[in-house]
C-alpha cells in the first residue's frame, strides 16, 4: 500500500480512475488535493436529555442544516462542533481508498476539521461529511468554498467497494432534513 503523490494522483484523474468534481488542478498538492467547504451546514441543537449513540441514531435529528452564501460566514465557538461538507465530489476506483486531513494552517488556530471518521472507503462517490471542532480559545469565522481539509489518496493490496447509508450524499441532500 502507498500514497499517491502528485504526478500520480494527476495520473489516476486523467485517466478518469479518480473522480473530482469540481476539479481544480491548483489545489493539487505534493501528496494530495485539498477540498473546499461547500455552502451546507449542519449545527447541533441543545436538548434538554441525553442522545442514545446507537446503529439506529440519525444526526438529523440532532441538527438544524443551513444554507449560506459565499460571503456569510459561520461562527464556530472554542468547544463546539458543527458539521460541513465539502464542495468536491470524489469517486474513487475499487483499488484507491484515502484519507481527508486537516490543514496546518487552520490546525495551528484549534481547527479540527474531522473528530474520528477521517477514512474514505475504495469506491465512494459523494461529498465528504466533515466534523469540525474549534479545540482553540477563540471563536473561528468559517466561509464556504475555503480549502479546508486535504484528500490523500492510497493504493490498497485488492479492492473493495463502499456501500452505505451515507452512499451518494450531496450539500443539498446534507443540510436539508
Amino acid at each position: 500500500m502507498s500514497i499517491l503523490g502528485n504526478s500520480q494522483i494527476m495520473k489516476e484523474i486523467k485517466a478518469g480512475r479518480i473522480q473530482i468534481d469540481p476539479f481544480d488542478e491548483r489545489l493539487v498538492g505534493p501528496a494530495s488535493i485539498d477540498l473546499r467547504l461547500s455552502n451546507a451546514f449542519r449545527v447541533f441543537v441543545r436538548l434538554p436529555t441525553a442522545v442514545t449513540v446507537d446503529n439506529g441514531t440519525d444526526f438529523k435529528c440532532y441538527t438544524k442544516g443551513l444554507w449560506l452564501q459565499n460571503d456569510e460566514q459561520i461562527v464556530l465557538n472554542p468547544g463546539e462542533t458543527l458539521l460541513g461538507i465539502t464542495h468536491e465530489k470524489i469517486t474513487l476506483p475499487d483499488d484507491i481508498c484515502g484519507w481527508l486531513e486537516g490543514r496546518s494552517r487552520f490546525a495551528r488556530m484549534g481547527l479540527l476539521v474531522h473528530i474520528s471518521a477521517s477514512f474514505m472507503q475504495a469506491g465512494i462517490s459523494n461529498h465528504q461529511v466533515l466534523e469540525m471542532s474549534n479545540f482553540g480559545h477563540m471563536p473561528l469565522n468559517v466561509y464556504p468554498m475555503t480549502p479546508i481539509c486535504q484528500f490523500v489518496f492510497q493504493r490498497m493490496e485488492g479492492t473493495g467497494h463502499y456501500s452505505g447509508v451515507f452512499e451518494g450524499q450531496t450539500p443539498e441532500t446534507f443540510w436539508k432534513g
